[in-house]
């Protein structure tokens, strides 16, 4: 790949990576369940570009507020091809979505509140989000004591229970489809096993007969030694009871299927040295690779502009971002590491998920973005400027 044109900080997508991906998934789920749909998480990169992709290669766009079912509407998707949930649908999407024939996945009362208002005349099918208390279900895969949920509704507290009824007394509308999202610490096959047990009693108790199975997302991707896509649907089908194994499976993958996909760069444009350290400055952030701050490595690698002859740092080199935020530092090289110096490069692997959707527009704002595919590297997003920073803007 020529990179000598490269503006950076970018992100290059690997169109490739990301199409074996969905096929691997979508072989997997195969093998087990002949009714299965995958559901891209529109919300992890919702890089327009990843989404046409995404789209022509069979999957749905699963998506949690009204701008991104719009979004998915934009770019191309069939609207029987979309799966809505979360708390953030407007009254009319919501609706629409119902009509159009949608998998619509109800979260709150005020959305059953919305159902009574559809025609009485045509009889329509929604699904209903169960609340998962990953403490309480599967402890083991829980990420604090009391790893809670605000989403969906209770079978415990019996408001899952009221919410069926709720819907039944409609008279038009029938519970086609159950959905229980969680994503564990641990992202176990362990835990998703757990869950199809609970979900699975719950089905039994309340005599639900459910087309559709959404099961959520939070798996690994393709990494060594995490566990596979076959693995996760091998667990599925091992603990779905046989009276189950006919519906439609849903998965709602993002991180599974863009985190490889994607690489970050960015250049070194200065090299400071005073406290016992080399500080390091780049022309990117950490805000654009991890924007929660909560990772002390990455996958990285270095391209130096020239490898031979270059002498080792006596100090550590403190690699550090664009940002006027002392905090922006990515990372730490030990004393008597190759010395970088301005010019060399820097590379981020597998940094497609929740990194681009959580960019800021704070002091540099969003990165070009490139697809390198069969036809070679290309410019898929420019770089935001002052012009599209002031859009919709008064002043």
């Amino acid at each position: 790949m020529d990179t000598t044109n490269l503006h950076t900080p970018c992100f290059i997508l690997d169109e490739a990576e990301l199409v074996r991906n969905i096929r691997e998934f979508n072989a997997a789920l195969q093998s087990k369940f002949k009714q299965s749909i995958i559901g891209y998480s529109v919300k992890t990169n919702s890089l327009p570009y990843v989404l046409k992709l995404v789209k022509d290669n069979g999957c749905y766009a699963e998506v949690v507020s009204y701008h991104e079912y719009s979004l998915a509407l934009k770019i191309g998707f069939d609207r029987k091809h979309i799966i809505y949930n979360g708390p953030l649908k407007s009254r009319d999407t919501f609706l629409q979505a119902v009509c159009d024939g949608a998998l619509v996945n109800v979260e709150n009362w005020r959305e059953i509140d919305w159902l009574r208002s559809l025609p009485k005349d045509k009889r329509y099918g929604v699904g209903i989000r169960l609340n998962i208390n990953i403490s309480k279900i599967s402890p083991e895969d829980a990420a604090c004591d009391d790893d809670d949920s605000r989403f969906g509704f209770s079978f415990e507290s019996g408001e899952f229970q009221k919410a069926i009824a709720d819907i039944a007394a409609i008279g038009n509308i029938d519970v086609v489809g159950l959905h229980s999202h969680r994503e564990p610490k641990t992202r176990s096959v362990g835990f998703y096993q757990r869950v199809i047990a609970y979900v699975a009693d719950i089905i039994s108790q309340c005599h639900l007969s459910p087309d559709y199975w959404d099961l959520g997302g939070g798996f690994f991707g393709i990494m060594p030694g995490k566990p596979t896509y076959q693995q996760y649907v091998d667990g599925f089908y091992e603990v779905l009871p046989e009276s189950l194994r006919c519906l439609k499976i849903i998965v709602e993958p993002g991180n599974a299927i863009v985190a490889s996909a994607f690489d970050y760069w960015m250049e070194v444009i200065d090299v400071k040295h005073h406290d016992g350290k080399a500080f390091v400055c780049t022309d990117g952030t950490r805000n654009d690779v991890d924007p929660f701050f909560h990772k002390n490595d990455y996958f990285k690698e270095f391209v130096l502009t020239d490898s031979e002859n270059r002498s080792r740092s006596s100090l550590p080199q403190v690699v550090s971002g664009l940002s006027c935020l002392e905090y922006d530092r990515l990372f730490q090289l030990p004393a008597e590491s190759v010395s970088l110096k301005a010019g060399d490069r820097i590379v981020f692997h597998r940094v497609g998920a929740y990194t681009m959707v959580l960019s800021p527009l704070f002091i540099h704002y969003f990165p070009y973005v490139y697809v390198r595919n069969s036809t070679g590297l290309s410019l898929v997003r420019e770089e935001w400027n002052e012009n599209e920073f002031v859009i919709k803007n008064k002043y």
